[in-house]
């Protein structure tokens, strides 16, 4: 095992990053607790503004009821790619990995740009990968500190959704009479949205910065928290859940009869062909169609159909919050919707103030507070999307795609304190909110500042 030199004091960040602790020790309740309170919230601010109590409870259940089949999705989803991550391929991979990487340095270099790789892969994939890979890094290399580790990893899933074309609004929005282009007024290629030279160079920007971040903010030896200090899972064995008993029956024989899954694989795999040649890679990559992808893959890394039922079971778990959750983030988003609602007051007083070229800053800094109350992109693009383009063709010189960038911008940036998406990372490891709440917070401190300074300033370079 290779050993990391730990500093007898934390470096100048590393103090800084502490003053973030109280709130996560102190304040941040569970993430239930957290979308109630929410909830509450944005109910009694809502019936300041002057909507009445019974308008504003058929759009909290309207709301609710309109994000069952998303949370059936997005938990599906973590179930899914959870799986492939826990896999035994998949840690025999990540082990060797690791194995490459014989200093701190390099392991933390390594962790980031594996996050963004994989979350321009998927997201949900990312979230629980991540954090795997750091487990068997940290393993290998002592001296690193672990909830800094989880919370940067995740911090390189959230960013890379920024440049990421199956994030929902660049996807959504490529299609021709998508909800999102009829917003816009035109459907437009994820080239013009996702790939434009200012979106390439801010993104570029704060890629490089959070592996710095990452790198210097260092603790002292007697504040380390390594691996084992924290991570109740870090020992665990992955599990290959294959049924190894002789089959005696017909029923045993086909409940382990690994050519079924190998078929479910080959009809996914034609149907994927298919749909590249028919809709071309872009326009395929839906959300039914990630998923099911990685039930074909899992149905290669599992071709028993006990063992393959099996393994998606043991994953259920980290699903439950955001299945449960989203409901109710559908609720606030209800609420939030209704004409002249809180959502559109907080985004009209923020872009009434706005210049052509300020206009990006305030669409970002307005898209980090709605995703507080909704965490969803395509449910806070449906609030936001037409006051963003009303603005934009109100105020003279503004740009579209800039503003469209600094909304994807602002909304992923909030989810690094918006712990509704962490949940999966933190069971995966055995952690709790509270361990790693005050890093993500110090990295959306400075995500904040040089997003607003990068949306204000790189437009006048790029043209």
């Amino acid at each position: 095992m290779s050993e990391a030199k730990v500093p007898e004091k934390g470096t100048f960040l590393w103090k800084f990053s502490k003053k973030f602790n109280f709130a996560a020790e102190k304040i941040i309740p569970d993430s239930f607790v957290f979308c109630v309170i929410l909830m509450i919230l944005v109910f009694v601010l809502s019936l300041i503004i002057g909507k009445g109590p019974v308008e504003l409870l058929d759009a909290w259940w309207n709301g609710l009821a309109s994000q069952f089949t998303l949370a059936f999705q997005m938990g599906l989803m973590v179930i899914v790619t959870a799986t492939c991550a826990r896999s035994p391929q998949a840690a025999k991979f990540l082990g060797w990995l690791a194995n490459k990487i014989s200093s701190r340095t390099g392991a933390l270099i390594v962790l980031m740009i594996f996050g963004y790789v994989s979350s321009m892969i998927n997201w949900a994939f990312c979230t629980v990968v991540t954090p795997i890979l750091a487990m068997h890094l940290a393993k290998r290399i002592k001296g690193l500190h672990f909830p800094m580790m989880v919370a940067g990893g995740y911090s390189c899933m959230i960013l890379g959704q920024c440049l990421g074309p199956s994030a929902t609004l660049y996807s959504t929005l490529a299609l021709e009479d998508s909800n999102y282009a009829q917003i816009v007024g035109s459907s437009y290629s994820v080239a013009e949205t996702c790939y434009n030279p200012t979106n390439v160079v801010i993104f570029t920007v704060l890629a490089v910065l959070f592996v710095l971040l990452v790198l210097f903010t260092r603790p002292g030896k007697d504040e380390l928290v390594e691996l084992g200090d924290i991570a109740t899972q870090a020992d665990e064995v992955p599990n290959s859940f294959a049924i190894t008993e002789k089959p005696v029956t017909a029923a045993d024989k086909m409940n382990t009869c690994k050519p079924i899954m190998w078929i479910v694989a080959l009809f996914i795999a034609a149907y994927m062909v298919y749909s590249f040649a028919t809709k071309g890679f872009l326009g395929s990559l839906n959300m039914n169609f990630v998923i099911f992808m990685f039930v074909g893959i899992n149905s290669i890394l599992f071709p028993q159909p006990r063992q393959w039922m099996n393994a998606h079971m043991a994953s259920a778990h980290l699903a439950t919050d955001v299945m449960l959750q989203f409901p109710f983030y559908g609720a606030i988003m209800g609420m939030m919707y209704i004409e002249g609602g809180l959502g559109s007051v907080i985004v009209n007083g923020i872009i009434s103030i706005a210049s052509a070229q300020s206009l990006p800053v305030w669409v970002f800094i307005s898209a980090c507070i709605v995703n507080i109350f909704i965490p969803s992109q395509g449910g806070q693009f449906t609030v936001q999307g037409p006051l963003i383009v009303g603005a934009v063709n109100g105020i003279e010189g503004a740009n579209l795609f800039n503003c469209l960038n600094a909304f994807v911008y602002g909304d992923e940036c909030t989810n690094l304190i918006q712990p509704l998406y962490m949940i999966p990372a933190l069971a995966v490891v055995g952690m709790k909110l509270k361990d790693v709440w005050g890093f993500m917070a110090f990295i959306c401190v400075f995500w904040v500042v040089v997003a607003c300074l990068g949306l204000y300033f790189v437009p006048m370079f790029m043209g």
